[in-house]
């Protein structure tokens, strides 16, 4: 019994050149071919492929938007990533999200097979020479929760409000405590996050979801 893939990627010919190489295979079957997210959407829909393999950048709505959406409703499907990105960011969040696949564009045609027959028996499949930037990236990212999970409550709400743009006299008229205090939060907030000033202590707070960008 074939696997039935479906390929979305916004460019013609590398979805012929993908399906000429994949049908080479008696057990893969093309069964669609989606040039942007929304088609991609629906054609899972209508031809229920056992594996999608989703391009990062797609117009209409990019692979990680798709990606969300099949989660989200919950689509049979697996998803295989297959991207020209090696950034750590984009495998972290499509991982997060549920990928069960994650490879780059200028792998050799077995590394893509190995990927397909991987994912199709239930296994996660990441590109092997992606993982030491995914085991450095998730060490960092712990730390980082540590580093959260340290800040009091209080501490919390003025690293928001620093985020936020506040000044310190802000913070203390909105918590309705003195300046001082808000100056020794501020203090130890630094010290406890790591970093030397309101900016960095900005980036941390974005970075870690304490507030998000609107």
């Amino acid at each position: 019994m074939a696997v039935n893939i479906l390929l979305a990627d916004d460019h013609r010919m590398v979805r012929e050149g993908l399906k000429q190489l994949l049908e080479t295979d008696s057990e893969i079957n093309v069964v669609a071919e989606a040039g942007d997210g929304y088609e991609c959407l629906n054609l899972t829909n209508k031809t229920k492929p056992d594996i999608v393999l989703l391009d990062i950048n797609m117009p209409n709505m990019d692979g990680i938007q798709v990606l969300n959406i099949m989660k989200q409703q919950k689509m049979l499907c697996k998803v295989i990533v297959l991207t020209i990105h090696n950034e750590i960011e984009y495998l972290v969040k499509a991982l997060e999200i549920g990928c069960d696949g994650f490879i780059l564009k200028d792998s050799d045609f077995d590394t893509l097979k190995k990927a397909i027959f991987s994912v199709y028996s239930g296994e996660t499949y990441i590109e092997p020479s992606l993982m030491p930037l995914l085991n450095s990236s998730l060490a960092e990212r712990d730390v980082l929760k540590e580093k959260v999970s340290d800040l009091t409550r209080r501490e919390m709400e003025v690293l928001k409000m620093i985020a936020s743009g506040a000044f310190n006299k802000e913070i203390a008229l909105t918590l309705n405590i003195s300046e001082r205090t808000v100056k020794n939060h501020v203090s130890n907030i630094f010290k406890k996050i790591g970093v030397s000033d309101r900016t960095q202590a900005a980036v941390f707070a974005i970075k870690n979801n304490i507030i998000s960008i609107k």
